[in-house]
């Protein structure tokens, strides 16, 4: 069995315990529409290796005991804001075990758009037919911001209004500090926090196509676009099995990520938000920064916290 069909099968395997994770103190937050508890030291519940500046969000899915650490005021998230995006798409066009979904055809404003010199792209050709989990898998593994509002378009006719079909989505999940002004991310004016963004993932966590697809190292596409890469370095490492990076200068480095729980039998996974890392150095410095914070926390999380 090959290689990268092999970690697929695994990573889909240890995510099926999400079924019915939402239990105890966890459920009734949701319920009560409330976030993870922050304490004045920002450690909330859990006692982690915090990053010393920035946001970071984490909660265990077995247990409910979540925490935070950062002023939790909305900050750019650069492309984290494309989980949101797959979110609208997945709601609106949900894909069973298996499907690949529609043909979408590439218009020329996607094609031209594919080579920038200023942002996330990945090279597409106009009236090629891809179908929509290759176009979700070039949104979520190599970022694909040209690729985002095609998406959007497809979904709603324009950008600005899959952009508000995002925000209702937001306010549905309670983000109530979070602010989408674009389907990619690369506005900075799409502001969120770690702990709104952690809502986001235990919701699209839930979703087994988009975790196959954040669980995937690499995947051939083919023609001009060839094989695309996950951009989240971590994946397979420290008990990484998803996440979805971000970075800009505004933004600085950022990553949702999801772990297991590093305790054999029981069910659970961590899941992890840290924003806004080095902002205002270069998008590889902060993202690079996002990476090392995020390793530190996983390594600790996933020896239980205390």
């Amino acid at each position: 069995m090959p290689a990268l069909v092999l970690w697929g099968t695994v990573a889909a395997l240890l995510l099926t315990v999400l079924g019915g994770w939402v239990i105890g103190t966890e459920r009734d937050r949701a319920a009560a529409g409330e976030p993870p508890p922050v304490t004045a030291g920002g450690t909330g519940t859990l006692s982690l290796p915090w990053p010393k500046s920035g946001q970071a969000s984490v909660t265990y899915t077995g247990s409910g005991r979540s925490g935070s650490s950062g002023a939790q005021k909305p900050v750019p998230i650069a492309s984290v804001t494309k989980v949101m995006t797959a979110h609208v798409i997945l709601a609106d066009h949900p894909l069973r075990d298996g499907e690949t979904g529609p043909l979408i055809t590439v218009d020329q404003q996607a094609a031209d758009e594919s080579f920038s010199g200023v942002e996330s792209t990945v090279p597409v050709e106009a009236g090629r037919q891809l179908s929509q989990r290759q176009l979700l898998e070039m949104l979520l593994l190599p970022s694909g911001n040209n690729v985002a509002r095609l998406l959007a378009r497809w979904d709603a006719g324009s950008e600005s209004a899959f952009v508000a079909k995002m925000n209702r989505a937001a306010a549905d999940l309670g983000m109530k500090n979070t602010t989408y002004s674009d389907a990619s991310g690369f506005a900075p004016t799409t502001t969120s926090t770690s702990d709104d963004q952690l809502r986001l993932a235990r919701q699209v966590m839930r979703d087994k196509a988009f975790r196959a697809i954040v669980a995937t190292r690499e995947v051939a596409i083919g023609g001009v676009t060839g094989t695309i890469a996950n951009t989240n370095k971590l994946l397979g490492t420290s008990g990484v099995i998803g996440g979805k990076t971000g970075s800009s200068t505004p933004a600085g480095g950022a990553l949702m990520w999801a772990a297991t729980d590093g305790q054999g039998a029981k069910a659970g996974l961590i899941l992890g938000v840290v924003l806004h890392q080095r902002p205002n150095t270069t998008p590889a410095e902060g993202l690079g920064a996002a990476f090392d914070a995020t390793e530190v926390l996983v390594t600790a999380a996933r020896r239980g916290g205390h």
